[in-house]
């Protein structure tokens, strides 16, 4: 972990507990992860990737809009945070393939399937396909989580953060290799039933009691 991992990682869990309240539902299952893992997540607000980051111990790599970099010095802090430029509009194959060659590395990547920060806080049902093929180059284990309450404490569009509890729900790793290794489907087919049945264990994962709603 860098200096400037170190210390984004240190504001953002000092940030997320004081005005967030953060607590981590099942965290047990953050420990002892394996080497080269997945992290899928639903997608609300600006503060998912440092929230989430937070929440583990070991350096995460995660996706950033490629505009963010366009200023030097946000490019400087992006870089070494382990942002990684992506086109949300069209994502590149370059960033695709970045992403497997760290996971097969024994990297942890953070991926939203969804694409991009949703309006109201509700979950689509599909995800996109280019985390499908991430999950069969790569090989590795998926795990999902599911935030509750960040599109409450800092909303799509809003550049003030408010008080609002905020829960990290931490689920299984989802079971892939069914779909994986289906022969009957086409690659376009096999990507988008992994996007889904990602999504749908995302969407599984709920909040035991009121906090974050």
């Amino acid at each position: 972990m860098n200096f400037w991992y170190w210390l984004g990682h240190s504001l953002s869990k000092l940030v997320s507990k004081v005005v967030c309240s953060f607590r981590v539902q099942d965290g047990e299952r953050l420990e002892n992860l394996p080497k080269g893992l997945l992290i899928v997540s639903n997608h609300v607000s600006f503060l998912d990737p440092p929230f989430i980051g937070g929440a583990f111990r070991e350096p995460i790599f995660y996706f950033a809009r490629k505009t963010l970099f366009d200023h030097p010095v946000a490019n400087f802090l992006y870089t070494r945070v382990n942002a990684i430029p992506v086109n949300q509009e069209k994502p590149e194959i370059s960033s695709l393939k970045l992403v497997i060659s760290l996971l097969k590395d024994g990297e942890k990547v953070l991926i939203f399937p969804e694409g991009e920060r949703t309006l109201d806080g509700k979950m689509k049902t599909e995800g996109e396909p280019g985390v499908g093929m991430i999950v069969c180059k790569a090989n590795v284990p998926v795990l999902p989580v599911r935030l509750f309450g960040p599109e409450k404490a800092l909303p799509r569009g809003s550049r003030k953060l408010k008080r609002h509890p905020v829960t990290l729900a931490v689920g299984e790793p989802v079971a892939l290799d069914d779909l994986v290794n289906d022969e009957s489907l086409s690659s376009k087919e096999r990507y988008q039933a992994i996007a889904n049945r990602i999504m749908a264990a995302i969407g599984s994962l709920e909040l035991r009691d009121s906090r974050g709603e």
